[in-house]
């Protein structure tokens, strides 16, 4: 019987939640109904448990760090969906108070547990009870309880966290209708229970007898295509990716835009050898805004998306996938829809929510993709999307600010890849181009770059006015060197007036003759330049 957990105590602790999550993975699919009834609990805890082991593996060998940090690390990169992200997070709780120190006793454990339920609580944007987060703080609570009361040896503890853990489960089924209708205990929290009877095996070297984790009917039975809860009306795909090169305050930013967005919305952080990077997981509605916000946040990488609910056979669709662009002229009308896009014209008026919608409607097509290309057209689209969703359209928004970005999405679509993945390739080739354009002042004003006059030449870039002069050509070409000196490759040009797109031409022939030039012509007339730069 172990009396502390070193360093191979923890790893054999892990190595033992994988082989029961492995066994108990199918029944812990067929509980999850909450917060969507999608039937991968079970699943995504196994694939982060076996990711904190795989890191666990390919480090211990080199490094002298505690292996309850490479775990942690691993849990994090690695976790799957809402519930595997907060293992990962209750993981990375017991690191923060035990990596680095002596081997963890009982009241060590105790209250690194209690700790770690703390900060799982945290990393859920809206926590609710009966759910992982309770069984969690239970098992802690009891693990403390029992250390205070004089029952110091480890294995008192981490079997009164375990027992703790499992009568917290058992309540459960009451404290959430979806669990009630459906006559189940919560599938994450059951999940825990199984990963904290490992720890009891690993410490006692018995395995604690349980009742099997079994669905309970209460006189109910339901099918497939009669689950007790439905996720919320418009969040309609799963969003997960891994963020680097951040900093606290862009994920705090990040995560108060994501709770506007969506749900179940949790976003977990661990140390790296690089550097700190995120875990970010969330249900929306708009798959493209979410991965804006991580864009804007840092670097998103390994990104996934998933839907959450199948398209409602009687959806009125018969196409395959469309993808709708916003335009303002008619010569991006027609150089749209030479690349197989519905366009919708955008003319003095604007174009409105209804407009939108109207246009994925007669689309006919199961998948529609919105492209707004205008940053004031982005909430307009957002709405339209989820209304479009409630309908039966399955509805990505790609955040393009400018037609140029549309063009960069268009650029990388392919309708042979799954849906989420499309929106993700478009988003991320939209993301990557920087754009600008040169316009013409109305009115006198106060921009960041000075004040401008009435017929002033305005260069801007990502919405900012970079550039006021007198000149349209000097301030174009003025405009394209600052956005080359950040590098480049290729340069896209949309020209509203010819003559100012042939000098542009020329100056990038001149002082940039390695940079891959498409001119388009026919932009709007009071943009008479547009720029992208990839």
């Amino acid at each position: 019987m172990l009396t502390a957990l070193d360093d191979a105590a923890v790893g054999q602790w892990y190595r033992a939640a994988v082989d029961v999550l492995s066994e108990f993975r199918g029944r812990l699919d067929d509980l999850n109904v909450f917060p969507v009834p999608d039937g991968d609990t079970g699943t995504n805890l196994l694939l982060t448990a076996q990711a904190a082991v795989a890191e666990l593996d390919r480090q211990s060998a080199r490094t002298t760090e505690s292996a309850w940090s490479i775990l942690a690390r691993g849990a994090v990169l690695g976790a799957r969906g809402n519930s595997g992200t907060i293992l990962a997070q209750l993981l990375r709780g017991l690191a923060d108070q035990l990596a680095g120190q002596p081997p963890a006793d009982g009241p060590a454990f105790a209250g690194a547990l209690q700790k770690a339920a703390v900060t799982a609580y945290t990393a859920v944007a809206d926590p609710e009870e009966g759910t992982f987060l309770t069984v969690a703080r239970a098992g802690a609570d009891a693990a403390v309880a029992a250390a205070d009361d004089g029952c110091a040896e480890l294995a008192a503890v981490v079997r009164a966290a375990a027992d703790g853990a499992r009568v917290a489960l058992d309540a459960t089924t009451e404290q959430l209708a979806a669990l009630r209708d459906a006559g189940v205990v919560d599938a994450g929290g059951a999940g825990l229970c199984l990963v904290l009877d490992a720890l009891v095996t690993t410490v006692t070297g018995v395995e604690p007898d349980r009742p099997p984790l079994a669905r309970r009917n209460h006189g109910h039975r339901h099918s497939g295509e009669d689950l007790p809860h439905q996720p919320p009306a418009g969040h309609g795909s799963e969003v997960q990716y891994l963020l680097a090169d951040t900093d606290e305050d862009a994920v705090a930013r990040l995560h108060q835009r994501l709770a506007a967005l969506g749900d179940s919305l949790v976003v977990v952080g661990v140390d790296t050898p690089t550097g700190r990077e995120w875990n970010v997981h969330v249900h929306v509605a708009d798959i493209g805004a979410a991965i804006e916000a991580g864009i804007e946040a840092g670097r998103p990488y390994r990104i996934s998306v998933t839907p959450l609910a199948p398209v409602p056979a009687s959806a009125p669709v018969q196409g395959t996938r469309a993808v709708v662009a916003v335009v303002s002229s008619d010569g991006l009308a027609a150089l749209f829809t030479g690349e197989g896009v519905r366009v919708l014209p955008c003319g003095p008026g604007g174009v409105t929510e209804d407009d939108v919608l109207g246009e994925i409607v007669a689309s006919t097509a199961h998948e529609v993709v919105v492209l707004p290309n205008d940053s004031e057209l982005m909430g307009v689209a957002s709405r339209a999307a989820v209304r479009a969703r409630d309908a039966g359209r399955e509805v990505g928004v790609v955040p393009t600010r400018s037609p140029v970005q549309g063009l960069a999405a268009i650029a990388v679509a392919d309708p042979a890849r799954r849906f989420g993945d499309d929106v993700i390739a478009m988003a991320e080739a939209a993301a990557a181009t920087r754009w600008a354009e040169v316009t013409v002042a109305e009115q006198e004003a106060l921009t960041t770059a000075g004040r401008c006059l009435p017929g002033d030449a305005l260069g801007s870039a990502e919405g900012d006015v970079l550039i006021v002069g007198s000149d349209l050509v000097a301030v174009a070409c003025e405009l394209l060197d600052r956005l080359l000196s950040a590098g480049g490759e290729m340069a896209t040009l949309v020209v509203g007036e010819r003559v100012l797109g042939d000098a542009a031409c020329a100056h990038l022939a001149a002082a940039h003759p390695t940079i891959e030039v498409i001119r388009y012509d026919g932009g709007p007339s009071g943009v008479p330049l547009q720029v992208g730069v990839e």
